[in-house]
């Protein structure tokens, strides 16, 4: 017979040791492609890389125009009746068409211009250049007793140093004939003539185009 104070311990078997699990992780598997889907990744490949050759190809640019020759006929500054000025220009404008369809240009004009003021303009008939093609345009500027008010100090300054800066504006407007649609372009260049006025020749020219 046991005492309220005293206890009865019980004790269970001891449990036996683990069994080790092991865990194999397989790659994922993915199956080669097939020869149809190569076949179908090349198709569209292929007419992606047309579709961009095309565009290249089709998508219209702005011809070049560039100014060939410039020939000094004659300058001369009257002092009469105030100064005057005479100037003859001889031009040839070389415009090249870098699209695969011909380019039809309504007008190609030429303005001459001292200090940023227009001194007079030429205008000739249009045209048309082929495909990959240019074409030469010559133009004469004859421009006579042009009254130099504004710029009479920059005038008689040029004319110590013995050489006149003009300015040349060149541009030509025209459509590109594309199947049935007709493109507006555009292009135009600047140039610096320097004018030698003692012996009537060009020193020196720098263009710029637009």
């Amino acid at each position: 017979m046991t005492s309220k104070n005293d206890y009865v311990a019980c004790y269970g078997p001891l449990p036996s040791s683990p069994t080790p699990q092991h865990v194999v992780v397989l790659p994922l598997y993915r199956p080669p492609p097939s020869l149809r889907c190569i076949r179908r990744y090349l198709a569209v490949a292929t007419v992606l890389f047309l579709l961009s050759l095309a565009v290249f190809l089709l998508y219209p640019s702005d011809p070049t125009i560039k100014l060939a020759r410039v020939r000094l006929n004659h300058v001369r500054v009257k002092s009469s009746h105030g100064l005057s000025l005479d100037l003859s220009f001889s031009l040839t404008i070389k415009v090249y068409n870098r699209d695969f369809f011909s380019l039809d240009y309504n007008s190609l004009v030429v303005s001459v211009g001292y200090r940023g003021r227009e001194l007079g303009f030429v205008s000739s008939q249009g045209g048309r250049v082929r495909a990959r093609a240019s074409s030469y345009v010559n133009a004469t500027l004859d421009l006579n007793g042009y009254e130099v008010i504004h710029d009479a100090f920059y005038l008689i300054e040029d004319l110590a140093r013995g050489v006149i800066p003009f300015d040349t504006d060149t541009e030509v407007n025209g459509v590109l004939g594309l199947f049935f649609f007709q493109i507006p372009l555009k292009a135009r260049v600047s140039c610096e003539v320097y004018v030698n006025s003692n012996n009537q020749t060009i020193v020196r020219q720098d263009c710029y185009p637009e």
